[in-house]
């Protein structure tokens, strides 16, 4: 009840702010650039290499936050209602925005859903030892896979065609650009795959489940799609004795969500702490050191090859 009525408010304070936000977006198409919000970080950072010096582009995420249980203030609704567009990935991850669409569809920006045409996990689709306790619907979880990125990031190319058509050949020169390097990546990711010693993963969050669809990676997850979905005492123990049973040295945590279930299990299994980036959202040192889509990937990659063998 009383999330729905910060979202009232906060619709409400949009169509009084929105002229504020106009003047702001103004300066922006003065430069000469697309003023463009996105939700997780691999849109911002697709958004930026398709749209190069044409867009002015933004995370609404603050630094280090969970996109499932992230609020946008008025502020923050106020830019994105100003902008040129909105990309998010809808399919579910970014809580605020069912609600936050309704309202933006009476303003001028354009409203883009990046996931278009990729084809979800769903909770029967999505086999674990452990029982289906944790799983919402849809695994939302997509730009980890570089293949459903490579959607992701042509749904991205059209959308900035449509918005300047006159950036039409850079836009189509650097997806290409774009999806060569993610082919590449998926092939690292395979070769990751095929000589691995074992399948198993412990992570802390059901994130990786398209890692399980495209590369036989098996992940034992502590929480469920949402790190709120919690295992019951029961399902808890039998994950325990599954990560006993295969031997698992490494739990997998992630860079913006602590958990304490998971500290549990650690402690539990004797498991030893490593970071898997699920790219929600960078932290600040992250955005200091210049890190992308890649090189994130690629630190996964690193912490997958030490985890399966």
């Amino acid at each position: 009840m009383k999330k729905t009525r910060g979202y009232l408010v906060l619709l409400f304070l949009i169509s009084i702010l929105s002229a504020c936000g106009a003047d702001q977006n103004n300066s922006v198409n003065e430069e000469g650039k697309l003023s463009i919000y996105t939700t997780v970080f691999p849109l911002t950072d697709f958004v930026q290499k398709i749209g190069g010096e044409d867009v002015s582009v933004k995370s609404v995420y603050p630094p280090g936050s969970d996109a499932h249980s992230f609020e946008p203030t008025p502020r923050d609704m106020t830019d994105i209602a100003s902008a040129d567009a909105f990309i998010y990935t809808g399919v579910g991850v970014e809580g605020f925005v069912t609600a936050a669409l309704k309202t933006l569809s009476n303003e001028k920006v354009s409203l883009i859903e990046a996931g278009a045409g990729v084809d979800f996990l769903h909770m029967e689709d999505d086999h674990h030892e452990d029982g289906d306790h944790h799983h919402g619907d849809i695994d939302p979880h997509i730009w980890l896979d570089p293949i459903f990125s490579i959607q992701i990031a042509e749904n991205i190319k059209n959308a900035l065609i449509e918005l300047n058509p006159s950036g039409k050949d850079l836009y189509e020169a650097n997806f290409l650009e774009l999806k060569e390097q993610l082919e590449a990546l998926n092939t690292e990711f395979t070769e990751v795959a095929n000589t691995k010693k074992q399948k198993e993963i412990l992570v802390a969050h059901s994130a990786y489940g398209y890692w399980e669809a495209r590369y036989g990676i098996n992940q034992i997850s502590i929480t469920g799609y949402s790190p709120t979905n919690e295992p019951s005492q029961k399902e808890l123990k039998n994950m325990i004795e599954e990560v006993k049973q295969h031997n698992l040295k490494y739990i997998l945590f992630e860079q913006n969500i602590t958990s304490k279930i998971a500290e549990t299990v650690q402690k539990e299994t004797g498991t030893k702490k490593l970071t898997l980036h699920n790219l929600e959202a960078v932290t600040e040192q992250e955005i200091e050191n210049n890190e992308d889509y890649f090189s994130l990937m690629r630190q996964n990659l690193d912490t997958l090859k030490k985890a399966l063998n």
